[in-house]
Parts: C-alpha cells; structure tokens; sequence
C-alpha cells in the first residue's frame, strides 16, 4: 500500500544556501520549492519524501509535516494528542521521541509539552517512548498553533554512508554539494582542491558527474514507518549502479598532507568514484595545473579559528592566489573562508561574496572569481 496524500515537506538547509537548496530540488522535478529561512518547502507524497532523502545533496535532513492543531492549555494538547491519527504513520513497535519548541504560546513549557505528546502515543498506539529512539517527532507550537513534524531522515544527510576517513575540521558533505552548486559547477568540469584534506569536495563533485545518488549507501528513519513500503521505495532507489570506467581523471586533489592524501584515496575508494580522482601529497607552492580543460578551483582554507596562526595564513592565502594567477589561466576560483582579509590576501579578482553560512559554529562567506585571465 503507498500512501497517495500530499504533504508539505521541509528540507533543512545551511542558513544562507537555502536559494541554492530551491534550485537544486528544482532541477531535481519536485513540486514548487520555496526558500524560507532554514530550508526549503515542497510538496508530495511518501515516494517524494524518500527521493528527497535519497536524491538531493544539499538538504541536512527532510522533515514532513504530519498536521496541526490548536491547543491553549496542556489538558487540550493532551487530548487533541490522542486524537491525532498516530497509526496512519507510527508503528506500535518501533521507539519514538518527542522534541518541542514553544514560541509565544500559552503553553509554554518545552519539556511538559513533549511528554504530553509522548504519553499520548505510548497509551494510545502502544509505541514505546525511548530518549535514544532514531525516530524523532518535532512538535513546534508557535501562537498557540501545535505543528507535528516527523524527521524522515534519522541520521543527517551529510553521512552519505560510505566515508570512512576524515581530518581535522571537515567540510560536511551537504555543505560541499552546496557550495559547488553555488560556485557553477555543473557536473562536467574538471575541480581541483589544493588543500583537499578527506577529499570532500572532489567526492562530491565526482559523484554528482556520474549521477551517483547520496543516499545510495545509507538507512533512514522513514524505513521504520508504517507508511513505508518496501517495494515502492527499491523502485525508487534502483539508481543506476553506475560503473565508473578508467581514464584520464577529471578530480584532482593535493594537500601537504601525506595522512590526508590517504584518507581522500580511501574514501574515494568506498565512494566508487576513485577512476575518476587523482591525488597528490604537494605544498601549495608546488600545485601543478592538471592536463584537463580549465575547470573549477575549489578550496576551504585554514582561517585561523581553530587550525593555524593568523599571521602565517596571510602568506598561506598570498601563495595560493600567486600560483593560481601564474598557472590557472582560463579556471574559475571558489575559496570559502571566515576571513574577508584573507581572501583579500591572495590577490585574486573576486567578485562581490556569497552570504555568511555557519560552518562548524564559524560563520564563512563563499568568495568567486570569474575565469582567470
């Protein structure tokens, strides 16, 4: 049985790359995203729902709205709460946890709210309420409206399923298809990473030329619904397990790092894309411009927040612009750091930044540049 009904879906977005989210569930045909601040809105049914798991690269987790109501005291949420139709989506056998938000509201005590809800499934469906459940219900009450939303994603996305190996301050997943999507990248240019650490972004953009999907190697939380079906959903994800043949590499990746240069061919490796990438251990000083057509030079810096000193970053940044001036000729440039005086540093042509996006708690900017002359 799949479940016909229309629902309103939110993908969760980085604070500032929700427009780039929009377009690419745009591209991917689902119904009339909308950007709001913290993500994107859609609609569709529960295949929709698990395609947006499976399918987009940006989204950190999809949600769907399962209903409201209003309720001005905790006895009227309690009894609406048993109301609800639970059994439509819950199972009677799998643990379920409760997270509220209220915002002004009369009800106004988060904790009290959520144990309401709680006792109300456990006593009328007969599922077991567990504080380690991977099955979370999001019950937001905003002016004295009660919103019941179900994280259909469990883990967030960024734990594509397959990365085995990272470094210090990585780049989440979700993050790097978002800023590649921001930078242009369009899945048929080469990409290099002077300072590729885990090899994310080369990953990403591999994966992304092949019409790999990100989700192809993961669990959701949505296979432990009532709605889910099993048979509807491998449809779905029957993707093109995608052969991906010798020949030259178009992923190129360096880093002074012999550690991270091995952790980028190992999780090149459980990606499947490793024919594709090639890696280097080199200083920035000794990048050597790839035998590939002018691409995208993409690279997350130290900025001096928790990796490197300041003053030696200023040099760090300077040398990267001077190679990449002398040798990149006809490449465009993406650089995202916390710093505007280190991107100045490097003395490239940028053009005027991307909007401010939390990464790891540091708020960073995207700085571009057109091709290089």
């Amino acid at each position: 049985m799949t479940d016909t009904n229309t629902y309103e879906i939110f993908l969760v977005a980085p604070p500032g790359l929700e427009p780039v989210l929009a377009d690419e569930a745009r591209a991917a045909g689902f119904a009339t995203p909308t950007a709001s601040p913290g993500g994107v809105t859609i609609h569709g049914d529960w295949a929709e729902i698990w395609r947006a798991n499976l399918t987009l690269r940006g989204a950190t987790r999809v949600l769907v709205r399962l209903g409201s109501f209003r309720a001005f005291h905790l006895a009227q949420l309690d009894k609406r709460a048993r109301k609800f139709p639970w059994a439509d989506v819950l199972r009677s056998d799998v643990p379920v946890r409760v997270e509220a938000v209220c915002k002004r509201s009369k009800i106004y005590h988060h904790k009290a709210a959520a144990q309401r809800v709680e006792t109300a499934i456990k006593e009328t469906l007969g599922a077991p309420i567990s504080k380690d459940a991977a099955l979370v219900l999001k019950v937001r009450i905003d002016d004295n409206l009660v919103t019941i939303s179900l994280d259909t994603s469990g883990e967030s996305l960024h734990k594509r399923g397959h990365k085995t190996a990272t470094g210090k301050a990585p780049m989440r997943e979700t993050l790097a298809a978002l800023f590649l999507k921001a930078a242009g990248y369009d899945g048929q240019e080469p990409v290099l990473d002077p300072m590729c650490g885990s090899g994310t972004f080369l990953i990403e953009a591999a994966e992304m030329s092949v019409g790999l999907m990100p989700g192809r190697a993961r669990h959701f939380a949505f296979e432990h619904l009532a709605s889910f079906d099993a048979k509807a959903f491998a449809r779905i994800n029957t993707a093109p397990r995608v052969e991906v043949a010798e020949g030259p590499p178009r992923f190129f990746g360096s880093d002074r790092n012999a550690g991270a240069i091995a952790n980028s061919r190992q999780n090149a490796q459980a990606a499947g894309v490793a024919p594709l990438t090639h890696f280097t251990e080199a200083a920035i000083s000794d990048l050597e411009r790839p035998d590939a057509p002018p691409g995208l030079v993409i690279v997350n810096p130290p900025y001096g927040g928790r990796i490197g000193n300041k003053k030696l970053l200023f040099a760090l940044y300077g040398t990267l612009g001077k190679v990449l001036m002398e040798r990149f000729a006809g490449w465009r440039v993406a650089i995202i750091t916390s710093d505007g005086g280190l991107a100045k540093a490097t003395g490239l042509p940028f053009l005027p930044p991307g909007p401010p996006v939390d990464h790891g708690g540091t708020k960073v900017k995207l700085y571009q540049t057109a091709e290089l002359p």
